[in-house]
């Protein structure tokens, strides 16, 4: 499933066919290979918006594998939508390994791979399911965040938000800008969804069900902002608008819904899920789901896109997911005394200047060591 939109390209769509021809470009047809293709590094994401402007979104959009014909119009037809998500993809990717920093798999982007998460996605596990829904939620974010903003030519402030309303606290007037969610979740689901509906699986019909589960999480932590009106602030009037959450929110909910996500398989007649597990209950609308079980990501093994857990930095005194007995798998660990240099004793002068001092510490960092068996690292 394409994720997010714009897309590949990294240096001229102009010369692509070129490349290809020639072959190693991740531009290639080639490597396009479902369910990988759309998976873009951030850098490329950049790259591809700022030839969208120079060359016209025509020529970039034609020579993008992998996009379905509604993918290609609406690329070429909103190339300023194009360019928010791409923007986007830096803040969601960011999220995803903020979430996993202390987890053995640790949402790692391979800035060789224009996969951005390798082949790890090949597999239908819950990590696959987080990343559809956090990426899906990424994309809704952004261009609800661009329409707001006033950089797009096809939707602004949201027109429905307008007149008198009222809520636990009383009435208001519905004023300044209100985030405009429901366009960016209808664009993300045109876009998005287009070529798991084209291809009609399993993984699509997974993929599917986790970008909704994505798109709704952004909805989820609408919140309600107000000005107040009257002598000294009384708040007799009210002026209110919707405005979304800061990602984290969306970030930390997923995460939730990763921990709980539930194992299905297809039903016979391939339109919706059976649980794996009769004990397990059966999921929700918001329950991310998945089909195989994931690796332990112990080692590197390139087919299952694990790059193990080898040179991890852990923490000798938790007993949790970034405790060095869980994150290095038995293995044991290395230690290493490093000296650091801090700003310390920080005092502020009047005015307006904050001066630190410059203080050492020394500390132990503690490192996974490597599998005895060298040719674990070697794995295809």
């Amino acid at each position: 499933s394409p994720r997010p939109a714009c897309l590949h390209c990294s240096s001229g769509a102009a010369s692509t066919r070129g490349r290809a021809e020639r072959g190693g470009s991740p531009c290639s047809p080639a490597s396009a290979a479902r369910p990988l293709e759309g998976m873009f590094t951030p850098g490329q994401l950049s790259l591809c918006c700022r030839y969208i402007g120079a060359l016209g979104a025509r020529v970039i959009c034609d020579n993008i594998p992998g996009l379905v014909n509604k993918q290609r119009q609406l690329c070429q037809r909103y190339p300023d939508i194009m360019q928010s998500v791409g923007e986007g993809a830096k803040e969601w990717i960011r999220e995803c390994q903020h979430q996993f920093r202390h987890h053995r798999w640790n949402c790692s982007t391979l800035d060789r791979d224009h996969t951005v998460f390798g082949r790890v996605m090949l597999r239908s596990s819950r990590e696959a399911a987080f990343v559809y829904a956090i990426s899906s939620a990424g994309v809704v974010y952004a261009i609800t965040r661009a329409c707001s903003q006033g950089d797009l030519k096809a939707c602004s402030c949201d027109p429905l938000k307008r007149g008198r309303s009222k809520d636990e606290r009383g009435e208001f007037d519905w004023g300044g800008c209100s985030d405009n969610i429901n366009y960016g979740i209808r664009f993300a689901k045109a876009f998005v969804d287009a070529k798991e509906k084209k291809v009609k699986d399993a993984r699509a019909l997974m993929n599917l069900h986790n970008n909704r589960c994505g798109r709704m999480a952004v909805k989820r932590f609408l919140k309600l902002e107000c000005k107040c009106h009257g002598v000294s602030g009384s708040c007799t009037l009210r002026t209110c608008w919707l405005a979304m959450s800061d990602f984290r929110k969306t970030g930390d909910y997923l995460r939730k819904k990763y921990n709980g996500a539930i194992q299905v398989t297809m039903n016979q007649d391939g339109t919706g899920f059976t649980l794996a597990n009769k004990n397990f209950r059966k999921p929700t609308k918001t329950d991310l789901v998945y089909f195989e079980n994931s690796p332990d990501y112990c080692v590197m093994d390139k087919s299952a896109g694990s790059l193990g857990t080898a040179g991890r930095v852990c923490n000798k005194m938790s007993r949790g997911t970034d405790g060095c007995e869980v994150m290095c798998c038995g293995r044991g660990y290395d230690t290493t005394r490093v000296t650091r240099i801090t700003k310390c004793e920080c005092k502020f002068h009047w005015c307006c200047a904050v001066r630190c001092k410059e203080c050492e510490d020394t500390v132990d960092v503690h490192t996974c060591k490597a599998p005895k068996r060298a040719e674990w690292l070697d794995q295809t």
